[in-house]
């Protein structure tokens, strides 16, 4: 990655490039906040329930994950089902927020960790793009990742509102948009024909699972042992 040339351009011009250059990606937030708004309702959470997880968990693919397993009833909830699903769907950040070291000061780490829940695929491609071009700095980094956050913060807790009126989310085919979501996901993943292994092994184990549990205990199994079939297979690779 070529060396950041430093900029005369203050913060705010900064921060307003970043929010401008994510504008037309942040469509496809707004999308699925509106989906995902809609199944929430759907699922039985509040209007205050959705503002709270999107406020603070703000991961789409996790949330849609969350839905996946949630139950109406607290008691039969799966909370440590949840953190690990979420956890493992959210273990890609370990590397593209790594990628943006270089935009920070060495003695910036605990206030860099904490702008790191802003970061999304989607401004994290925008800002890498950027530092690709010897440009980039934390300001744009922030544009894209406020503008994403107020996107779906709104959206979501419409899709809620929305959903009042949508008795059955299943005939506008709104029921697929948790597997659609992953499949979009898998499609950002794909490097080469090696992941089809694991993945492969992550599809089977779930359907397996599916069949000998009760529950949503196939997307968490599925995700671990998938995860796991991956790491063996890099590490074989690398020793030969």
């Amino acid at each position: 990655m070529s060396a950041i040339a430093p900029t005369d351009q203050t913060f705010a011009d900064q921060f307003y490039a970043g929010a401008r250059a994510c504008i037309p990606v942040i469509i496809s937030v707004a999308a699925y906040g509106m989906v995902w708004g809609v199944l929430a309702r759907g699922a039985g959470l509040s209007l205050l329930e959705v503002m709270l997880m999107s406020g603070l968990v703000f991961a789409g693919a996790a949330q849609f994950v969350a839905l996946d397993l949630w139950t109406a009833t607290p008691a039969t909830l799966p909370i440590g089902a949840l953190i690990l699903a979420a956890l493992i769907v959210n273990l890609r950040y370990l590397l593209l927020t790594a990628t943006l070291r270089p935009l920070f000061k060495p003695d910036s780490g605990l206030k860099g960790a904490l702008m790191m829940a802003l970061v999304t695929d989607e401004n994290w491609a925008m800002t890498v793009l950027e530092m690709k071009k010897g440009r980039g700095s934390v300001a744009f980094l922030l544009g894209g990742g406020a503008l994403a956050y107020a996107c779906w913060m709104a959206t979501t807790m419409t899709g809620h509102i929305l959903g009042s009126v949508i008795d059955d989310p299943a005939r506008f085919g709104l029921d697929f948009a948790f597997t659609a979501t992953f499949l979009v996901l898998l499609l950002g993943m794909w490097k080469s024909r090696a992941d089809l292994l694991p993945w492969a092994v992550a599809a089977l184990t779930a359907i397996i699972t599916a069949r000998l549990l009760d529950g949503s205990w196939h997307i968490l199994i599925g995700g671990i042992v998938g995860s796991l079939a991956g790491a063996i297979a890099d590490k074989v690779r690398h020793v030969d």
